[in-house]
């Protein structure tokens, strides 16, 4: 299993947000938020950060995929 940030990224949009406003709006670094593009592991403190700029709960941003996360491709 793996988490996926894919609601995070539809929530910005029905808000008319992009990745630069969400940044400024929760106080959270440029390396958090490319964290979050490529489905790396980010802190509680970055999310409950989010979720507050937002007004919105974890499972708002966030969801559990089955499976290997598709961002990581096994290199041979």
């Amino acid at each position: 299993m793996y988490i996926s940030y894919n609601k995070l990224w539809k929530l910005l949009i029905d808000r008319n947000m992009n990745k630069q406003t969400l940044k400024a709006a929760a106080g959270v670094s440029s390396a958090s938020i490319a964290k979050l593009g490529k489905g790396d592991n980010i802190t509680t403190d970055v999310l409950l950060k989010i979720c507050t700029a937002l007004n919105c709960d974890i499972t708002d941003i966030m969801e559990l995929m089955p499976g290997e996360n598709p961002n990581y491709a096994e290199s041979k």
